[in-house]
Parts: structure tokens; sequence; C-alpha cells
């Protein structure tokens, strides 16, 4: 009887178990969500900033205050908080403690959050390029090279890939994509590019845990992320540019610098890690 009694004392143990990782990971998601609508929301602040001809220095200080202004207000209401009525002093004591840890650890967050710089220079990088005017003799070279590929079909296998996972709302709009897919498929040799579609597939397949991986390190959401760079992780044309560093690094490099901010570059360079490291 005994034996029965402790099994089912277990069992409601593992049940209770489930139920706490369930919400916490219900805790993880909303949390997540939070992060990667802010992210995307900053994102938008500057570049409007920048577009209304705010300086970066000052457009990172506005922002920087406004997210401070936020964990300040949580600070505060943490700060107010008090143990529920009817409790031991004990508990009392123990609860005012944890109030305090969480109140100081806000601060120091709204601290850090307020000397953040250097998030609005490259918004205001993209900005500025895809706001030059387009050349009335596009560079022949890109251009044809792109054109012996059918883009869209190429486009079409990036997001089947590892980049679905990502939310389509957070893609570059369809005049900058169209650019840096001309710039990705110009790096692609003559002798690759029949096929290249389900070459691109086949990269995926051998790479998929390094790619999700990228994705959830550097993607929209994450915290390099926040700071405003590797605006290119995550978007579809990034597959094939990850692609090229692998198989074409020297070409697809020579093909960019023409006629693409380095920064944008640099930053999935670093975040993929290829074998052949061009960036300074």
């Amino acid at each position: 009887m005994a034996a029965i009694d402790r099994t089912q004392e277990d069992k409601g143990r593992h049940s209770m178990s489930i139920k706490q990782y369930d919400a916490y990971g219900e805790e993880l998601t909303r949390i997540g969500r939070h992060q990667h609508e802010a992210t995307a929301a900053r994102s938008t602040v500057l570049r409007a900033l920048a577009a209304a001809g705010v300086a970066p220095e000052q457009a990172d200080e506005l922002v920087s205050q406004l997210e401070a202004g936020a964990v300040a207000g949580a600070h505060t209401w943490i700060s107010e908080s008090s143990a529920p009525h009817g409790f031991e002093p004990q508990f009392e004591d123990g609860w005012d403690e944890g109030v305090r840890t969480v109140a100081g650890d806000l601060l120091r967050i709204a601290d850090t959050t307020a000397a953040q710089r250097g998030r609005a220079t490259p918004n205001a990088q993209l900005l500025a390029h895809l706001r030059q005017p387009a050349s009335p003799t596009p560079e022949p070279p890109a251009q044809d090279l792109a054109a012996a590929l059918d883009a869209q079909e190429v486009l079409a296998a990036a997001q089947r890939c590892t980049w679905a996972l990502t939310d389509p709302g957070d893609f570059l709009s369809s005049a900058a994509s169209e650019e840096i897919l001309t710039v990705a498929l110009s790096a692609v040799r003559e002798d690759e590019r029949a096929g290249y579609a389900q070459r691109l597939e086949e990269f995926t397949n051998r790479h998929r845990g390094r790619l999700e991986e990228l994705l959830r390190a550097y993607g929209p959401g994450s915290t390099p992320a926040s700071h405003g760079r590797y605006m290119l992780a995550g978007q579809p044309e990034s597959l094939i540019i990850c692609e090229r560093m692998e198989t074409a690094p020297f070409l697809l490099r020579s093909r960019w610098d023409k006629a693409l901010e380095a920064v944008l570059l640099d930053d999935l360079e670093f975040a993929w890690g290829p074998r052949t490291r061009l960036s300074q």
C-alpha cells in the first residue's frame, strides 16, 4: 500500500513538473515575441530618425533613453511591490531581499541600456544606400551574370530552406532584396549555374544545424540584432551569400564591394564563420 502511495505521489510530482515546464515554455515564447517586436520597432524608429536627418549619435541617445526608461519603469514597479499579507515575518524578509536584488539588477540594466551606442549607424548606412538613385547604366557584369540564372527560382528555393523559420515580415523591401540577390547571384560562376537551386538545397541539408544556429544567434530578436547589426541574418538572400562564402569567397567579395555596403557582408561573414574570412 505504501508503495502505491509513493507511486501516486511520484506521478503527482511528475505532472506538476510538466505543468511548470509548459508554463515556463509559454513565458519564453511570450518574451521571445516581445524581443522580436522590439527589435523590429527599434530598427523602424532608427531608420525613421535617419530619414528625418537626425544624426546617428543623437538617434542612438534618444532610443537608448526610451529603452532605459522602460526598464526604469519596471524597476519602480518591482521596488514598490510588497509581500502578501498574512505570511510570517521571515517570509516578508525574504520577499524584501528578493525585491532589492531584482531592483538592483534592473537598475544596472537601465544604466547599461542608457549608455548603448552604435546601433543607429548601420541603419543610417543601409537607408542611405537604398536611397541612392539607380544607375542609368547598370554595371553589366553583375546584371548579366545574374540574368543567366532564374533569380525567382533561386529565391524561392532559399525561402523553402532554414530561413522559412524567420517571420517574412522581417524581410527586406523588394528593391533591397532584388539588389542583394543580383549581387549574390553574380558570384555564381558559369559552370555552376545549371541546377543552382538544387545546389542551394543540398548546401542547406549539409549545413542545416549551422544555419539554424546562425539564425538563432544573430537573426531577428537576438541580442546582436538588437544593436542594429547583422541585418542579413535570416534573410532568404543570405543563404545564397553563405553558400558563395564557402564556394567562391573572393569572387563574392569583389562583386559585393563594387555595389553594396561592406558592413552588411562583414557582419554575415563574422556570423557564418567561413573557412576563408576576407573582412578585416
